[in-house]
């Protein structure tokens, strides 16, 4: 299968000198590279590839995350424990300790799977959690106080079942009212979502200048969708992204600067496009932009099998993606045959080793601060 990928736009559309310079406050640590290059070293080409790949607890086992080195699992909008939507949260912390015992392996030394979810309204898919406003109406209040109050009551929850990350906030910029994720989004000023996004990124995973930046009482956020996912014509879901580059700069963006200034570990791509460019393949919004420009050194995590959209992929086969920028596919029922295609294309030179090593390197850049190399089991 041929890639006539966007990861080698033929001339550059943005104009990154005209971008605003960002500085994250969570700065390299000589001990945790150290630490990070020497499990790099001693990885096999399976184990690396196993960690950028995402799966649905329904579509896997404990026993395929041993096997094929996962990296990670979430539960998608509809996904619990035996497919029981009203499973206690007992039974959440169960399921959370049998991927943990099965990445970690008999000897305890493999890296620990990190599970993601959609806690983005308290953890919403856990029944007895506390259920707090949609975005749309946390907006209206504009409380950044409440903002990282919320964030901690999250936090603390969704550890008491085991789970250290949660895709939010959504910090897209409503253009159209009748987008139907209109309601995820704080406002249709920038201003207004870049603080308030910014406030349950410090409440979820702690102020980055203290001790208790994701310590165990917290859990990784993410920034979501980059860029531009509010803005689409016609308010059209995963559509084409209106505007010019100031407006995809000045009205789009000012919640992800916000949320690195806040210390955000990740940042998911969006289904959107900008300029027919898809942002699951675009090299210079996910490497140039966020990762060069904005020095932004934590992981990007794919949508939904989104990057089964760009022009010459499908779910199973997109190499793309990766080279674009994307760290993590999230490849809910997709994974397996992700993984034999994506091993084949290291192999054969397509994905460069060192692109697969950067990935898998800021992946264990996360988790290690995260503390999940060195914790016990999730109970």
């Amino acid at each position: 299968m041929s890639h006539p990928a966007d990861t080698a736009t033929p001339e550059a559309l943005l104009h990154l000198e005209d971008w605003p310079a960002v500085k994250s406050p969570v700065r390299p640590d000589p001990a945790i590279e150290a630490r990070i290059e020497g499990i790099l070293s001693g990885m096999t080409l399976a184990q690396k590839v196993g960690q950028i790949v995402q799966a649905d607890i329904p579509a896997i086992t404990p026993d395929e995350v041993a096997e094929y080195h996962i990296g990670s699992v979430l539960n998608g909008g509809n996904s619990s424990p035996g497919g029981r939507v009203r499973a206690p949260p007992e039974e959440w912390l169960q399921l959370a300790d049998a991927f943990w015992l099965a990445s970690t392996g008999p000897d305890g030394k493999g890296i620990p799977v990190i599970w993601g979810t959609d806690a983005v309204h308290g953890h919403n898919d856990v029944v007895g959690a506390t259920i707090f406003p949609h975005n749309v109406g946390l907006g209206a209040a504009n409380d950044e106080d409440l903002m990282e109050r919320i964030g901690r009551a999250t936090a603390l929850e969704m550890r008491a079942t085991g789970i250290e990350w949660t895709f939010a906030p959504t910090l897209a910029v409503t253009r159209d009212d009748r987008w139907g994720r209109t309601y995820e989004s704080y406002s249709e000023a920038p201003e207004i979502v870049a603080r308030l996004g910014a406030a349950l990124i410090r409440g979820l995973q702690g102020d980055p200048q203290s001790d208790a930046f994701l310590s165990a009482d917290h859990v990784l956020a993410t920034a979501k969708h980059f860029l531009g996912d509010g803005g689409t014509t016609g308010g059209r879901d995963q559509g084409e992204t209106e505007g010019d580059e100031p407006t995809l700069r000045d009205v789009h963006a000012p919640g992800y600067v916000s949320a690195i200034e806040a210390g955000i570990q990740t940042v998911m791509a969006s289904f959107s496009s900008w300029q027919g460019h898809k942002m699951h393949g675009f090299r210079e919004v996910l490497t140039d932009l966020l990762k060069d420009r904005w020095a932004f050194d934590g992981f990007v995590v794919g949508d939904w099998n989104g990057h089964g959209q760009l022009p010459g992929c499908t779910e199973t086969d997109c190499p793309d993606a990766l080279l674009a920028g994307l760290d993590m596919y999230m490849a809910p029922d997709s994974w397996k045959g992700l993984i034999a295609t994506l091993t084949r294309q290291v192999e054969d030179g397509t994905i460069p080793m060192d692109r697969l090593d950067d990935a898998v390197r800021r992946i264990l850049r996360v988790k290690v601060p995260l503390g999940l190399l060195d914790a016990p089991r999730p109970s």
